[in-house]
């Protein structure tokens, strides 16, 4: 049910609400309807009568047809009730009581779903039965599935559609096609493994997100090889589906729809009259046809498409080649007589006719121009149309390595920077081609190969006068330094580009030294504030000369270091980073990095729901959740960090999980999260064993980070651990470059810990304005100087500090609210409103009612993944955890439990 998740909740709770409800699933041909009906029969209540009736193509002279078919086969069915439903002699009104008569009898008193399948080919008889079975009471669910586009008002369930409005609070369930990243998942989910994004991205572009299409595909290639599929000829049942369309088109329609088909996904009218040499009123006429049968769809002004892409391309198969060629030429001449079309369009066109230099030259210019208008996967594809003519062109390479890595496709970037680097003749060009693949190789967690490529960048250097493309390859260096926290290293290479770019007038090489030198100086404490004035000033003046990648990676920086004082400012700065992204097509950055600036944006906020909010939508949407060879899920790194401090222990577990299949897993990633998780847990034996491959990651490790300290050592000190263990680990995560505040925090904890509650208190007063620390984290600060003030019997001091800490934690949850409370009630103070525990059935959370009962349909754990999309692994935590707060043992007591519930 790849998104269809909520459509489906929305249908169980109606089933199971015990109240006569109605609800109509609108959708196209293919969306999935029945499908979404059928899981919804299997999850209902045992006990449940289920009646599911089809109507047929020209069933209109067939009175209750519906009926008829959902009772076929019933032994139980009154014959003599059966002939007067068929009896003509008899008056509608009786015959339509028979038909309630019949249905009441099969249902009696019990819970009913009753399905009416294709409404918009019912017979009036079927369409009256409907209403008046909406009319009845007794707990039971009524369905009816239609095809808006073929609704007319000469059919009865238009009027049926228009009583329900008006009678009855009804529940519309539209099913629309599938976005590129359901399409991706459900590709994925057929698969068994993540889907190739490309692949996807065509497979979408092909079906238009039409699950049945995208089925039917699937069934015709064994072994599911999802890019070879990308390229297959439609299988023989499917095209047959699609050409009955157009199969009894007049000879002129058929001539202008299959000229459509070569034009392309815009199909231009103007375009199309000239091609075809129709006048303007005949293709009026013929285009408002093939729209009213759902063939073409008007998709701008004076632009219409196909419907489906599948469409087009089952007509274009059944043409002759040289049909084709000739309506390609067509095109191209008129677009090339016109000037100033679609650099898209005309290598199409170019490629179709057999003019490859017409290709290449369209293909060159389009590529530079969607690079420049932030239609970075655009860029790519006509960067590569014209490679398969010159690949060893070094403009096209260097155009689809830029394209591939803002797409965030990174094996094809790697793919085409080598090349482009291999075949730059110019200097700066080999310059541009390390800097990229710099970068690349960080991407990709190629440390090595990140040293190779900077000595390759030191040697040009050597190599090269001074000038541009030597003053190109010193900010390589600089930013391979930065990447890799060598901050002196970074400034060093940046200053020189900046005075080569000075003395030669390159303001394009001095907006990237400015980036890598602002972006070093924001990482170390004592310079953060000076380079962020340097990314400020450089935002602007890389806006105003269109240099949107730099203006987004500098506007990235900022959001992630010190927050500015107003949280308005702080957003502002997080919307203006993705807007530029977006120019430039840097996905990484308008989706991932966006959510994820949103989450932190919520956390200075003190809003916890927000912030986890914000990383589920961000999951929802980066489509880097589905490359093959991706780093880490970041989202879910911090995600689980953020379930760590809601409490959220059960969901931390499954994160863990997903994370743990996953390659290039930071070495401090789960280890640390594992740590952090049996400390809330009070599990020593686990903890004490990921503390030992923590500390044994940590030396891989070369930064250190403040918030990291103070998570893994507040965890610590809820198991408690002694205090010499927290000394040592202290000791390990903490460094000079950690921020003084983080620092200060910590080092207070583990003095406490000690028992040296002043000194202590000292420490914690220090930081209890500090406004690097996000709200929660001040909260705390308050709360653990009003415990040292306690034990120095200083109430009234104390309970001045948690008065302060309230407002600070009023929008969080968890172990720090739990602390919070703990010093209220010291303090006679009543408690915050930390939330009842709960347990049994109702403990579990939506989505482990669902996986409890599949576990009581008898599903093993590889059938639970396979049903619910997940890992066998994230299954088996799925079902310990359900197993655990209901306290049984055995999975056919969580059948039990849930049956009787």
């Amino acid at each position: 049910m790849i998104g269809r998740g909520s459509e489906l909740r929305r249908l169980t709770q109606l089933a199971k609400s015990r109240e006569p409800a109605v609800a109509l699933i609108a959708g196209e041909p293919g969306i999935g309807k029945t499908r979404l009906v059928q899981e919804l029969l299997d999850v209902v209540a045992a006990g449940t009568t289920v009646l599911v009736g089809h109507a047929e193509p020209g069933s209109l002279a067939r009175p209750y047809e519906v009926l008829l078919d959902a009772i076929d086969g019933r032994p139980e069915v009154d014959k003599r009730q059966l002939a007067a439903l068929s009896d003509a002699e008899r008056s509608p009104v009786e015959r339509l009581h028979t038909g309630l008569a019949i249905l009441s009898a099969l249902i009696g008193g019990s819970p009913a779903v009753i399905v009416f399948e294709d409404l918009h080919w019912a017979d009036s008889e079927s369409a009256a039965l409907f209403e008046r079975i909406a009319d009845q009471p007794g707990p039971r669910l009524l369905i009816g599935t239609y095809r808006p586009d073929e609704v007319t008002r000469r059919q009865p369930v238009a009027g049926l559609l228009a009583q329900l409005e008006r009678r009855h609070a009804v529940t519309h369930v539209r099913l629309d096609r599938l976005s590129p990243a359901q399409t991706a998942a459900l590709l994925a989910a057929a698969s068994g493994s993540p889907a190739p994004v490309r692949a996807a991205a065509a497979l979408h572009q092909r079906t238009g997100g039409n699950p049945f299409f995208l089925e039917e595909l699937l069934r015709a290639m064994p072994g599911y090889d999802l890019e070879a599929l990308v390229d297959q000829p439609l299988p023989w049942s499917l095209a047959d589906v699609l050409r009955r369309q157009v199969d009894d088109l007049d000879p002129v329609s058929h001539r202008i729809v299959e000229a459509a088909t070569v034009l392309g996904h815009r199909i231009l009218f103007d375009l199309l009259a000239d091609v075809t040499g129709t006048g303007e009123d005949e293709l009026i006429a013929v285009l408002r046809d093939l729209v009213t049968r759902g063939v073409l769809v008007e998709s701008g002004e004076d632009e219409f498409a196909f419907r489906h892409a599948l469409v087009r391309e089952a007509i274009a198969g059944q043409m002759l080649g040289r049909q084709r060629r000739r309506l390609h030429e067509a095109a191209l001449d008129v677009l090339l007589r016109g000037g100033g079309s679609d650099p898209a369009m005309v290598a199409h066109h170019a490629r179709g006719a057999g003019r490859y230099e017409d290709m290449i030259a369209a293909a060159r210019h389009g590529a530079a121009l969607y690079l420049s208008i932030g239609s970075a996967y655009q860029a790519l594809q006509l960067a590569e149309m014209g490679l398969d003519e010159v690949p060893e062109d070094s403009e096209l390479l260097g155009a689809a390595a830029r394209a591939a890595w803002l797409a965030g496709l990174l094996d094809d970037a790697w793919r085409h920077g080598r090349r482009w680097r291999e075949h730059a003749h110019d200097p700066s060009d080999q310059a541009e081609a390390l800097y990229l693949l710099v970068r690349l190789a960080w991407e990709s967690r190629e440390a090595a190969e990140v040293r190779a490529l900077t000595a390759d960048i030191e040697n040009l250097i050597a190599q090269l006068p001074p000038g541009a493309g030597q003053a190109r390859a010193m900010t390589a260096i600089a930013q391979s330094a930065y990447l890799y926290d060598e901050t002196e290293t970074a400034l060093l290479w940046a200053d020189r580009a900046l005075a080569l770019a000075d003395e030669f007038d390159l303001p394009s090489v001095r907006l990237t030294a400015l980036l890598e030198k602002g972006s070093a100086m924001s990482d170390w404490p004592q310079t953060a504030a000076d380079g962020s004035k340097i990314l400020s000033a450089l935002v602007h003046e890389a806006e105003q000369a269109g240099e949107w990648v730099i203006a987004a990676r500098a506007l990235n920086v900022l959001v992630q270091g010190e927050p500015p004082t107003s949280s308005t400012e702080h957003a502002e700065i997080l919307e203006r980073m993705r807007v530029n992204a977006e120019r430039a097509g840097f996905e990484s950055l308008s989706v991932a990095a966006y959510f994820q600036g949103r989450a932190r944006l919520a956390l200075r906020a003190g809003d916890l729901g927000a912030a986890i909010a914000a990383l589920q939508e961000g999951r929802a949407q980066d489509r880097s959740l589905r490359r093959r060879g991706r780093w880490a899920d970041f989202h879910g790194v911090f995600l689980a960090g953020l379930s760590l401090e809601a409490g959220d222990l059960d969901e931390v577990e499954e994160l863990i999980a997903d994370l743990a299949e996953l390659p290039n897993n930071p070495p401090t990633v789960i280890p640390g999260l594992t740590f952090h998780l049996a400390c809330r847990r009070h599990d020593r034996p686990r903890a004490e064993a990921a503390l030992a491959e923590l500390v044994t990651a940590l030396e891989e490790q070369v930064w250190r980070s403040g918030e990291q300290a103070h998570d893994l050592i507040s965890a610590a000190l809820e198991l408690g651990l002694p205090a010499d263990d927290l000394d040592r680990m202290a000791a390990i995560l903490l460094d000079s470059e950690v921020w003084d505040a983080h620092r200060m925090l910590v080092e207070a904890q583990v003095t406490e810990a000690h028992g040296l509650h002043a000194q202590a208190l000292a420490g914690y007063l220090s930081i209890t304005e500090a406004n690097w620390l996000a709200p929660a984290v001040r909260g705390t600060v308050r709360v653990s100087a009003a415990r040292c003030l306690l034990a120095a019997d200083r109430r009234a001091e104390a309970q001045e500090q948690i008065e302060a800490a309230g407002p600070l934690l009023a929008g969080w949850r968890g172990w720090r609210v739990e602390q919070f409370d703990r010093v209220r009630a010291q303090l006679g103070m009543a408690p915050a409103g930390a939330p009842t525990a709960v347990t049994g059935p109702a403990a579990l959370t939506p989505r482990e009612r669902e996986v409890a009962v599949l576990i009581s349909d008898g599903l093993t754990n590889t059938e639970l993944a396979q049903r619910l999309y997940i890992s066998p692994k994230t299954a088996a935590v799925h079902v310990s955890n359900i197993l655990r707060k209901l306290g049984v043992s055995s999975r056919g007591e969580v059948g039990d439990l849930v049956g009787r519930r």
